[in-house]
């Protein structure tokens, strides 16, 4: 497997990573977010620096992660892998890159946000030392309100 910096040109392929990780909760309300994006929103998204990281299995895209660096970390989102290949140890080796990632930029913790919902994903982000810090309710204008964690990781 291979994990590479994705370029702004590489749109298309992120965003087809993510819808078809994600149409898994397409039935959950409300469904998330990302399967409202588009290939032109991810590609301003870059543009305007937000950085991603795309994993190769014999040269075929397989997952990918969207990220941002700020002044108090690194934030990730849109973890991604194409459902055929979950399971596998693809988005802990994409999350151990990040890390390298973020290690290399000066950065000390990493964090993200989980929908309650998807108690495998905070399972799998425990699972690799991430912690909850604190929980809230997204409220969308549609009136509907989503409960999700703040997770984070503390880097060496």
């Amino acid at each position: 497997m291979e994990i590479k910096f994705a370029e702004v040109l590489d749109a298309p392929i992120i965003h087809d990573l993510m819808i078809k990780a994600f149409m898994e909760y397409k039935d959950e309300v409300p469904s998330s977010s990302a399967l409202e994006e588009t290939v032109q929103s991810v590609l301003i998204a870059l543009k305007d620096g937000e950085q991603g990281l795309i994993s190769y299995v014999d040269n075929q895209p397989v997952g990918m992660v969207r990220f941002q660096l700020k002044e108090d970390g690194l934030y990730f989102y849109r973890l991604s892998v194409i459902p055929e290949k979950q399971g596998l140890g693809i988005a802990k080796k994409i999350l151990g890159s990040l890390e390298d990632v973020a290690i290399k930029k000066g950065v000390t913790t990493i964090f993200c946000k989980v929908r309650m919902t998807v108690p495998k994903n905070i399972k799998l982000y425990r699972s690799i030392g991430y912690g909850i810090y604190d929980e809230e309710v997204v409220h969308k204008p549609n009136g509907i309100n989503i409960k999700v964690v703040s997770m984070k990781k503390r880097l060496n």
